[in-house]
């Protein structure tokens, strides 16, 4: 009788352990639910949409790029210049703190 009385004990403890996590992971999707964004992809702006930004000349674009101040991004032998918008935002709210 007495190993009856320790089974039952051991598997009522066992149901409410695992009761218990079941409860955590339930709180923990809930959770990711209402918190959970999606990252954004990178969008990349063209010379021209980086000159309406700035609301400077394509030259200047140019320039500073040059400078180092803006970086680019292209594919090989297309001739084609991008530019991060998340850098360009960057750059542009450091231009304005100085």
């Amino acid at each position: 009788m007495e190993n009856q009385t320790e089974v039952v004990i051991t598997t009522s403890k066992y149901l409410q352990n695992l009761s218990n996590k079941v409860d955590s992971v339930s709180k923990n999707v809930e959770d990711l639910k209402k918190n959970f964004k999606p990252k954004e992809p990178e969008e990349y702006l063209t010379r021209h949409e980086v000159a309406q930004m700035f609301k400077i000349d394509i030259s200047s674009v140019h320039n500073w790029t040059k400078k180092g101040k803006l970086k680019s991004y292209g594919v090989p032998g297309s001739g084609r210049v991008y530019y991060l918008r998340s850098h360009i935002e960057k750059v542009l709210v450091e231009i304005n703190h100085i």
